[in-house]
């Protein structure tokens, strides 16, 4: 008697990527293993498409615009409590992979990490796994574990609507389109803009811009 093979359906992947070349080159490593779901370039744009589509994986980088990876990773975790994250940055930072990790990420990948371990990583992670690049230290993991699913201890809170206002502002959008983009009235978007300042102790649009470059809300 011949026993029919049953095939396991291919790992599904979502990846945010905002330079086109880079996105262009992880899915031609990653197309002969999984099932590439689509390629988007913007925060935003990555919550609404991982809560349509529901991917195994979702592989993204931290610097995008209009919504950074860290807070996206968090709207998505808060909409999808199972879903299963990499983060891929040129960051080679231990306090940004603990963050990461904070955010509700399983993985942490390098751009220079080579090839074959992003799938090793995309799969242990599909598989319920935590994965960090072998270019961290391994000692990290404990680490990275315990901070998992923990806010941040240190610094000034910001609202998760507050962080959303402090990029577009550091992007150089007006309050207008601040106000259009997150869907609120100009009022409440200065509104915000005169909280985050107060709460920060600063007194001008630059002072804001260097903070949000240096919780890495944007790159430099």
């Amino acid at each position: 008697m011949i026993e029919a093979r049953h095939h396991m359906p291919r790992t599904t992947v979502l990846l945010a990527d905002d330079h086109t070349v880079v996105a262009e080159g992880i899915r031609a490593l990653l197309k002969d293993e999984f099932d590439l779901a689509e390629t988007v370039h913007d925060g935003r744009t990555l919550v609404d498409r991982a809560a349509a589509l529901r991917p195994d994986v979702i592989v993204t980088d931290v610097s995008m615009p209009r919504l950074n990876g860290l807070d996206a990773i968090r709207q998505i975790r808060a909409l999808q409590p199972d879903a299963r994250i990499v983060v891929l940055t040129m960051h080679r930072d231990t306090e940004l992979a603990v963050e990461a990790f904070r955010a509700g990420a399983s993985g942490y990948m390098l751009k220079i990490s080579p090839g074959e371990e992003l799938i090793t990583a995309i799969r242990e992670v599909a598989r319920g796994r935590a994965y960090v690049t072998t270019l961290l230290s391994k000692d990290l993991l404990s680490l990275l574990l315990e901070a998992r699913g923990k806010p941040q201890s240190d610094g000034p809170r910001l609202t998760a609507r507050q962080r959303e206002v402090l990029q577009l502002i550091a992007e150089g959008r007006t309050m207008k389109e601040v106000a259009t983009a997150l869907d609120i009235s100009t009022r409440t978007a200065e509104s915000h803009k005169y909280d985050i300042m107060h709460g920060l102790g600063v007194t001008t649009t630059a002072e804001l811009v260097q903070y949000a470059m240096r919780i890495r809300l944007v790159s430099e």
